[in-house]
């Protein structure tokens, strides 16, 4: 069984991204983009303010940062 994802919003995948290393590089409405320059590995982060991610999403982006749930929980 896969464990729980958190409720979170998009200021907060934000946070973890640049903990990663990885940079803003634009945005554009209302997804950000980051880079990493040390892979050129890219995430798309959508910005709605005080709206939760939801959770197909939030899977998706946790997977693009080359991360696990646990470690992603560990990072917020």
């Amino acid at each position: 069984m896969s464990p729980k994802l958190p409720v979170v919003t998009g200021k907060d995948i934000s946070c973890v991204a640049l903990r990663l290393g990885f940079e803003f590089r634009r945005q554009r409405r209302s997804h950000a983009i980051y880079v990493r320059a040390s892979d050129h590995a890219r995430v798309v982060i959508p910005m709605h303010s005080r709206v939760a991610i939801k959770p197909k999403t939030l899977r998706g982006i946790i997977e693009d940062l080359k991360l696990t749930v646990e470690r992603f929980c560990e990072l917020l």
